[in-house]
């Protein structure tokens, strides 16, 4: 699919995940032991071939930029085609919104070759047939296609998501923002395929009107106007708008069915790479259904639970159903159980951290 560029919009994330984005955006958020969920949607466009991507941060981008480089490990660096990363042109104001960032950089869309666009957010944890998508795109003859998901949690929570509504011919008649939605109900995924042309007159005539929501002000106010279609993405992702369902989506892939049929199997999922040692299992080790990577040193006891790379757990420690980001180390005769521990963070010998419900989260270099 080489005529088409991949946007990944990192514009309209919001502050879900708390101390977990306190010094990074929501999109290198570490995820499943070795990778960072925009490393989803990257890996997505390189199983579409798309061989160009723009990455339209807002703030706390350094992390990012550090993980994504040149791009090689997703073969963006390339000298037609390649990886962009587009950050704020004015960084000390308020941005208004993603159409503002756009139009600052609107040299970017209009020096690219290709025709059509597809736009995705960087935090979704999915295996997406971007061909498939571009398929009924082109056989609805759509002006905009929509991506949307029917939402899957539980009526406890109350996230807040974009949703849609659409005829027997699945045109989209209505966009609601800003609403909690019930299951069944249908989830905007903010996944959108529009032709460069198209893109760049709505961006244009927005900001123009003093318009700057790429959803509310191009999309929904377009929707009479503009053939706009919906695409049903019925693969597995879990809906990341908490702490919680954080947690959940992570524990997610100790399930093997779920990840074998929809993130190893014939799709291949692309990530930073880093060279560490296997890892080291001392004597009194006892691991059971964990995901640990390559660095780690593990001599207690792990269950239930994803460690990252070069994870230390010291010997009579016990973790449970926690999350443990890279470098973290967890002391002698210490107890963790629902715990999510974010990078360089240290427990101490005995000590006893475990959360409830609402898992229990160690900041980055917080020692404990």
């Amino acid at each position: 699919m080489g005529n088409v560029l991949g946007i990944i919009n990192l514009i309209n994330e919001k502050p879900f995940l708390k101390e977990l984005t306190q010094h990074r955006c929501m999109a290198s958020v570490p995820f499943g032991g070795r990778y960072r969920l925009i490393d989803f949607t990257l890996s997505n466009f390189i199983h579409a071939s798309i061989t160009k991507v723009g990455v339209f941060t807002k703030e706390k981008y350094r992390s990012i930029m550090d993980h994504l480089g040149s791009g090689k490990e997703w073969d963006l660096d390339r000298r037609n085609g390649g990886l962009f990363i587009l950050p704020p042109v004015h960084p000390d104001e308020k941005m208004k919104g993603d159409l503002e960032h756009f139009y600052d950089h609107l040299e970017f869309f209009q020096r690219s070759h290709e025709e059509t666009v597809i736009i995705s957010p960087g935090y979704h944890v999915s295996k997406m047939d971007f061909n498939d998508i571009m398929a009924k795109h082109k056989a609805d003859q759509a002006d905009i296609t929509v991506v949307y998901k029917d939402y899957h949690g539980t009526s406890v929570e109350k996230p807040i998501y974009h949703t849609c509504t659409f005829d027997e011919e699945e045109t989209v008649t209505d966009i609601e923002l800003y609403t909690s939605p019930v299951p069944g109900e249908h989830v905007c995924l903010e996944t959108f395929v529009i032709s460069k042309k198209l893109l760049i007159n709505l961006i244009i005539n927005c900001v123009g009107n003093g318009e700057y929501d790429l959803i509310k002000d191009a999309v929904k106010a377009n929707l009479h106007t503009l053939r706009v279609k919906a695409y049903h993405f019925t693969g597995e992702m879990p809906f990341i708008h908490s702490v919680e369902s954080f947690h959940s989506g992570n524990m997610a892939f100790l399930n093997p069915e779920i990840i074998r049929s929809n993130f190893y199997d014939s799709w291949d999922l692309y990530t930073k790479v880093k060279h560490e040692a296997p890892v080291n299992y001392g004597l009194s080790s006892k691991t059971s259904n964990s995901l640990i990577a390559n660095g780690c040193e593990i001599e207690g006891v792990v269950e239930d639970s994803i460690l990252f790379r070069g994870v230390k757990v010291h010997p009579n420690a016990i973790v449970k159903n926690s999350i443990i980001m890279q470098r973290g180390e967890i002391g002698e005769g210490a107890y963790l159980e629902n715990v999510i521990m974010d990078k360089q963070a240290r427990i101490t010998k005995d000590t006893v951290v475990m959360g409830g419900f609402h898992p229990k989260v160690i900041k980055k270099a917080e020692i404990i």
